[in-house]
């Protein structure tokens, strides 16, 4: 599709022109370039830039030739609420006049089937930065490439590959809005389902998949939901490096429909220094890394094909574990790391760790009197510590043992 990514109306204008052409014209860059257009504002949910973006999906949809699931006949289930000023509040949906309507996007393959899978990503993001953002240096627009217009673009072509194959269930798709707010498109859309959910067999959910690292790690959370998730997933990997976590609760949409009772994947390629941060551009993803996971996802999903509906299983919530703290050493973890202590995988200069002279790769095997075996032993080290105290730590920096003082 000989399209322009400089301009939102020549996107779009390109779009239009471009309907009649077959889907699988528009490449996963193309999708991902445009959601994560300089143009789009970084699609805030309830900005007029959103709605640009649902638009498109919405287009993208008809051309793939999936029928319209939302509200009254059309792709949009749309949600109205108040945004919580406490964060331990419940969101309030509401019917009337209010402050934000975020947009849920939604389509289906009706494969007359008595189940159905359920494959969703989120297409906010962050707008000009704001409350989530790690960007210091004021408001500048947050494109979202790996969060999450990657999660998109995959599961777009998804839809293009099961739209005739793969018939023994029914498939819907949605790209949620409201979930940098706290997945209030899926909490919405999982309490107002537009679909029988009796029928509702799993969810499969995308979220910053962009990223696949070159030894192909990649994170999977929610295997216990069903007794054979993990089966599956290491009798159809194709040579990942597989980071299995059970719990199907998590920061990401498959989280409401685990709360309803399905069971729910969560693919993730891990976070890095353009997390949450205007340099989270589409030039930086791996596209061919996200056609594997795309591809991976279909092998899944054709292995349960002649399956009965999965089995769910209830999991420990390991947030719930999570010790609180009152102060942060200022920098990304390496969630997907396996060996023993906590990778750091980006340092936010300005903050304790920087002013001690800790490094990206290095990884921290001691904080004050606590030995650094994993992610959960850091955070219970770093609790006991509060702003102002200075303690040391000890990093094994590409095979020496570096040590220094933090202070908070």
């Amino acid at each position: 599709m000989m399209c322009k990514w400089t301009f939102l109306p020549i996107i779009f204008i390109c779009l239009i022109s471009c309907k009649t052409e077959k889907s699988k014209n528009v490449s996963l860059q193309e999708d991902v370039a445009f959601l994560a257009n300089d143009s789009l504002a970084g699609r805030e949910t309830g900005t007029p830039e959103e709605l640009v973006a649902a638009n498109y999906l919405q287009q993208r949809m008809e051309t793939i030739g999936l029928q319209a699931k939302g509200n009254a006949n059309t792709y949009f289930q749309t949600f109205t609420f108040k945004p919580k000023t406490d964060p331990h509040s419940e969101v309030q949906f509401v019917n009337g006049d209010s402050t934000i309507t975020g947009t849920n996007v939604i389509g289906y393959i009706d494969n007359q089937a008595n189940k159905t899978v359920i494959i969703g990503a989120h297409y906010d993001h962050l707008g000009m930065g704001g409350d989530g953002s790690l960007y210091a240096d004021g408001e500048a627009i947050h494109n979202g490439a790996d969060d999450n217009a990657s999660g998109v673009g995959v599961m777009l072509k998804l839809a293009e590959k099961l739209k005739d194959s793969i018939k023994g269930s029914n498939y819907l798709f949605i790209a949620f809005s409201g979930e940098e707010m706290g997945l209030l498109g899926s909490n919405y859309f999982s309490k107002n389902p537009t679909i029988d959910f009796k029928k509702a067999n799993y969810m499969i959910n995308m979220d910053m998949v962009g990223r696949l690292r070159e030894d192909k790690t990649l994170s999977i959370s929610g295997t216990g939901t069903a007794p054979i998730w993990n089966q599956v997933l290491n009798a159809t990997n194709p040579g990942f490096k597989l980071v299995l976590s059970e719990s199907g609760v998590g920061p990401s949409d498959h989280t409401s429909f685990y709360l309803q009772d399905i069971p729910a994947l969560h693919f993730f390629t891990g976070q890095h220094e353009d997390y949450h941060k205007p340099s989270d551009d589409f030039d930086k993803l791996n596209y061919e890394g996200m056609e594997m996971i795309g591809n991976y996802i279909m092998e899944v999903i054709a292995e349960l094909d002649d399956d009965d509906k999965l089995a769910f299983r209830p999991t420990k919530n390991e947030s719930e574990n999570v010790p609180r703290f009152k102060v942060a050493l200022g920098v990304m973890p390496d969630y997907l790391f396996d060996g023993k202590g906590m990778r750091i995988d980006g340092v936010t200069e300005g903050r304790p760790a920087a002013a001690a002279g800790l490094q990206k790769g290095d990884i921290v095997i001691q904080l004050g009197d606590s030995t650094v075996v994993d992610m959960m032993s850091y955070m219970r080290a770093l609790s006991v510590f509060d702003e102002g105290n200075s303690t040391k730590v000890v990093v094994d920096r590409k095979g020496e043992q570096v040590e220094a003082e933090v202070t908070f």
